[in-house]
Order: C-alpha cells, then structure tokens, then sequence
C-alpha cells in the first residue's frame, strides 16, 4: 500500500510541476491554474522540506516569512484578488464555475496541514483531485458546471468514509500517530521559550507569539495554578453531577496556539488523574466541518470572512444519498474505535478573547444551501448526535470551559489577563452561598418575569416547572466553577408552555458573529418572530438569524434560563471596556441570559443531579426534550445558543408567586434580595 501510494505521489507531483509551463485551457481560466499549480509546487517544495529538520534551522524571522507567506493570499489586505474569494472567483471565471473552483480552492488549502502532519495520503488525494479538475479544462473548451459538481461529489463521497474514520479515531484516541507523535511530541518536548516551535503546527501565527512570550514570563507555579483552575473544573464536573471519573482514560483538549506552557501542565495534571490528553486539530477536509466553527485547536485565523464565506460549501455536494454514506461511514468509524469512545470522557476547552469582533458582509457568490438541503443538515446533524451519543455516552461525559484574553485586546492586555485570573478564581463557597438565597425564593415561584430598560424591550414571563416536594427538589442548579469557569449562574430549563414575550439586546456576539439590535419572540417558549439589524433589508436579517442562530430549523425552543451573578467580570468589562470582545462563556454570567436550542442536560437527562444542599434538580427537560422517550429525532437540535442581557440594560427580574405577590431578585439593575446586596459593590 505505501508502495502504491508512493507511485501515486510521484505521478501526482511530475504532472503538477508541468502545468505552468502548459497554456491549453480557456483563457478566462488560465491564471487560476497557473495561480494554483504554483500553490501546489510550494506544497509538494514544502511536503519535501519537511521531511528534514531544515526547515526549521532558521531565525524566528525567517518562519514568520514562511508562515505568512503560506496564508499571505487570503489575508484580508489581499483577499479581494484571491480565488478564495467566491466573489473574484465568479468575476473571473463566472458564477457556477467559480464558485466550484473557489470550492477547489479552499479545500486544497488544507496540504499546507498534511505536509505539516506528514498525511501522505491526504496530500496525494488532494493532488489528485486537482489533476482530474484540471483535465477536464484542456482542450480550450471551458466543461459543463454539471460535470465538475460530479467531480467534487464523487471526491467527497468517495474518501468520506476514510476521511471521517481518520477524524474519529483523532477525537478518541490519545496513541494515534497525529495526536502522539506531531501534536503531543511539540507541546510536551519543545523547548517553549524558544518561539520558534510555534510554527511547527503549521497553523497561521500572529498573536499567538505574543501570548507564549507573556506566559513565558509567568513564574512557574502561577502557570501551574491556571492549568489546575482548568483541570479541577473538569473534574469537579464529574464529581457534581454524579458521574465516575474513573471509568474515563481519555480528555479532549481544545484550546489555541500559544497557551502551550499551560496545556503541559494541563496534560500532566491529567495524567494525575489517570486521563490521556487527545489534542487534535480543526478540521480542514470540508466533509468534517460544521460551517466557519472550529473544534479542536487552531492558530490565529487569518481572515474570518473567508471562512464565513465557505461556511455552506457542503451545498456543492450535500444530497440523500451523501446523508446516508455520512452517517453509515460515522457509525462504523464508532464501532472501530467503540472501546476507546466508551473510555472518552468530553473536551477541556480553553476559550480567548480580545480580538475585534466580526460582522461578517453577504457573499452573493458564495455557496448557499437549498431548502431541501437545510432540511437534510439538520437532520443529519441530529442522527450524527445520535450516533455519538451512543459511543461517548451523555450520562457518562462532563466537559469545562475556560477563557482568557489574547493581547489584541488592547495595550492593557497584562492587566486584563490578571483580572481574567481572578475571574477564574473567585471564592468558590461565597457565591454558592450567594446564589442558594436566590435559588430559595426561585423555588417559591409559578414564573419569573425579566423586564428590560430604556431602549431594551425585553419583556418575557418564564414558566417554571411545579415541584410536587419542594423539601428534596429544585428547578435551579447552583452552578460554580466547574464545567462552566468562572462562578455565577443559577440556571433551569423552564417549561414551554406559558412562557411567552420579547428578548431583545442592543448588541450581542454569538458564535464569534455580531448581532446588532437583536430581537426574538416567543409563544409558549418557542421562536415565532425575530429580527436583527446587521444588515439593509429584513429578509437578510431573517436570513442571518435562521442560519446562524436557528441553524435551518423552523423554531427553537428555550432550553434554558438563567440569572448571572459575577458581578466582578461585568465591573472588569466596563473598566475596560472590553464588553463586546468578552465570549459567552463570561458574558453570560453578567446578567441574565437564555439559551434557544438544547436544554443544559440534553443527552443526561436521566442521570440524577443535586446541589450541594441536597436538593435534587428536576427541571431538565421540557415539552421538547421529553420526544426523546418516544422519537429522539425530534427531541434535540445539536445547538445551545446563550444570549444575554447585560445589567445596564437591565430594569427588574422577580419571581411571581402562586397567591400573585412577588419577590424581587434585581431592581433597577442591582441585586436587592436580602442576602446578595454584597454582588452590587463591583457594579457601584
């Protein structure tokens, strides 16, 4: 077989090297080729380099040319130009052809990680697929759109079930050869104050160079504090909500280049607790991803409207026949690795923020997704949960996340991340104690009315559930810092049915993309309206929210209500002013906030959970979720989106009681039940 592929390598990178030289191809088509056999030979130039230790025996200065040399054609400044650019794309070679080819374009652009990881094989599928691209052009007669769609089609159909087997075995399998031998090899062997090892990833480096350098003047037992935040939350997760570490051998670590001091004391940290760290990459084949979001670790991202203009590039080959070959190659990828998924135990997630924040602009030529294949995404996204559920068991999985800023926040950046850690560090049993009150008069109430103020519309009554023994039951779970790190939540999943009004906030960023104005409506806890004002006309606005929010489904519920109580990180943001490059992660622990989509105990919702007061938490389902019994494809959506409602735009939250009197948690913005007034000190 390496025989073989070896022979294939060989075919592939001669008849590369000979395009440039050729000129047998429409004209309007010429330079793309010419553009993209140059890429290519610098791909085969670099596969080779690699190969040795030459290419790293250089300057810093050196690899920082080589590394934006590598991402220099899809970097903003020169994006206009560039075939990644569905738009010059569909200018240069009209509408169908170029935004395949743009498709091309982007999907090739992942050689740059297989020369990197040596993924031979990946390398010469890609070479080969241009070659058979490039075929079909000679001759001086330009091809059927049709027919080049066919070869895009049979690309990914044919290599999906290698393509995604490969993936899987990466999320769960800390011995594979990529995870163990590239991944684990640079952060548990290089030296780290040596900058270069950055760019042995492969990734694009900007600010991760300056990140690594500023931990690298941290002494080594704050370092090893910050990675035992991080761990101990995990683990604490475990612990909280009744599940036994002990059965798990392995933890997902995702987290972005320059956090590497942290994650080896991370791994070790682990390995303490008897868990292989699994560090795998973002994916690059198109047949792995989910739209511009990136799951694994990954360096600075060159240019996000690039990505977000690619996001629906499944729309060229996305069809009933893909769904099922999708689904069957996942499944017997599962069943391979069966035993190293039942030991899986869910990612550790180290989230940054700081950067500026994207408003992304509508790509007319970019791919888009028929109605037809919206409607196939969400279905298979569903049967794809299903299937991962069965292998990395709900009940038996936990997770954390963790957040810091990256230093394009600004020239203060040294004394955010301080702050950042003394977010991450709060006193543990003061806000437990805190939000206990909080959960006690909750309990007491039939709903909870959250108002907003000035030009905040929000008006919205939350139905809760009825505790039929309110002495050894709760709706509301004492959230601290575990899975979700920094403290400050009490959250529930509310009843649909009776929770009704308008959630709106002036300016919101979901899933790293703004949302100006944003409002949505609800009648009996599901979506009916929504509106937004990024864009001129209503109908992309709809557009916006549907795709990014809703993700193609009709309707989504309200999976969860919450009251955030870290007042700190909202007196932190407003010093600063950093509000709008804080991440949900922290931004929702600042004012109230709810989530459209999955409940917080979507896949566990049978695995008992109580707080630390004994009280069992039985708000886990809704209306919704409760399809699971009958038709678990009706019952979740494969999303949680947290939108929250900052303090300031804030007038009341008050819990209505069964006899009509009420009890007030925040007037005015300020906390004002007798026991929590200690939380308005950061916001005064």
């Amino acid at each position: 077989m390496d025989n073989m592929l070896d022979e294939r390598y060989e075919l592939a990178t001669c008849r590369i090297r000979e395009i440039k030289q050729e000129k047998n191809v429409p004209e309007n088509f010429q330079d793309y080729f010419y553009r993209m056999a140059d890429f290519l030979e610098q791909m085969i130039d670099l596969y080779e380099q690699l190969g040795t230790e030459d290419y790293f025996a250089c300057s810093l200065q050196d690899l920082q040319k080589k590394n934006r040399a590598l991402y220099r054609d899809i970097l903003p400044e020169y994006y206009t130009e560039s075939y990644g650019n569905p738009a010059y794309a569909a200018k240069k070679m009209g509408e169908r052809h170029g935004r395949l080819l743009s498709f091309l374009y982007t999907e090739l652009r992942g050689l740059i990680v297989y020369a990197f990881e040596r993924r031979k094989w990946d390398f010469v599928v890609g070479l080969e697929l241009f070659l058979q691209v490039y075929s079909e052009f000679q001759g001086m007669e330009t091809p059927d759109a049709g027919n080049l769609q066919q070869i895009f089609y049979w690309y990914v159909s044919d290599y999906s079930a290698d393509m995604i087997e490969a993936r899987i075995q990466k999320t769960v399998d800390a011995d594979c050869d990529v995870n163990k031998d590239f991944t684990m090899k640079i952060i548990m062997e290089a030296d780290l104050n040596d900058l270069r090892y950055l760019y042995r990833f492969g990734e694009y480096v900007t600010e991760e160079e300056k990140i690594a350098r500023f931990l690298n003047t941290l002494p080594e037992e704050e370092i090893w504090a910050m990675a035992r935040t991080y761990t101990e939350g995990y683990r604490i997760g475990f612990s909280a909500s009744g599940k036994d570490i002990r059965k798990k051998k392995t933890v997902n670590i995702r987290y972005r280049l320059g956090f590497e001091r942290m994650i080896r004391a991370a791994v070790e940290q682990f390995e303490e607790i008897g868990l292989k760290a699994v560090i795998y990459r973002s994916a690059t084949h198109s047949v792995n991803k989910r739209q511009h979001l990136r799951v694994g670790y990954y360096g600075a991202i060159p240019n996000a409207q690039y990505e977000y203009d690619h996001r629906n590039d499944a729309g060229i080959y996305l069809d009933d026949d893909f769904v099922v070959r999708k689904l069957r190659a996942t499944q017997g990828a599962y069943e391979k690795y069966k035993a190293d998924a039942a030991v899986h135990g869910g990612p550790a997630v180290v989230e940054t923020f700081g950067e500026t924040p994207f408003a992304p602009e509508k790509c007319e030529k970019a791919c888009t997704l028929s109605e037809k294949q919206q409607k196939l995404q969400v279905h298979m996204y569903n049967e794809l949960a299903q299937i991962t559920n069965r292998y990395i068991k709900g009940e038996e999985r936990s997770f954390t996340i963790i957040a810091y800023p990256v230093p394009a926040i600004g020239e203060q950046f040294e004394a955010i991340f301080k702050e950042t850690v003394k977010i991450n560090t709060l006193d543990y049993n003061l806000y437990q104690n805190i939000q206990q009150k909080m959960i006690d008069a909750l309990d007491l109430g039939t709903c909870v009315w959250v108002k907003g103020k000035g030009e905040n519309r929000t008006d919205l009554r939350v139905q809760m559930h009825k505790l039929n023994h309110p002495e050894k039951e709760t709706n509301f779970e004492n959230c601290v810092a575990d899975v979700n790190i920094p403290v400050g939540e009490v959250f529930t999943s509310p009843v649909l049915k009776g929770t009704n009004g308008i959630l709106h906030v002036s300016e919101v960023f979901l899933n790293e993309l703004q949302y100006k104005d944003l409002e949505l409506e609800f009648v009996d806890g599901k979506i009916v309206k929504y509106s937004c004002g990024n864009f001129a006309s209503t109908e992309e606005n709809e557009e916006y929210i549907r795709e990014n929010i809703l993700y193609h489904h009709k309707t989504l519920p309200i999976g969860e209500f919450a009251i955030g109580t870290n007042t700190t990180a909202y007196r932190m943001a407003k010093t600063y002013q950093i509000h709008e490059k804080l991440p949900i992660l922290i931004a929702e622990k600042m004012g109230p906030h709810f989530a459209v989509g999955d409940t917080c105990y979507s896949w566990a919702e049978d695995q008992k959970v109580y707080n630390s007061d004994g009280k069992e938490i039985v708000a886990k389902d809704n209306e919704v979720s409760l399809l699971r019994k009958t038709d678990p494809s009706k019952a979740y959506f494969g999303c949680h989106t947290d939108i929250t409602i900052p303090y300031d735009e804030l007038d009341s939250i008050y819990v209505e009681i069964e006899n009509g009197e009420v009890i007030y948690l925040i007037q005015d913005g300020k906390f004002v039940l007798p026991g929590t007034e200690i939380l308005n000190e950061e916001l005064e």
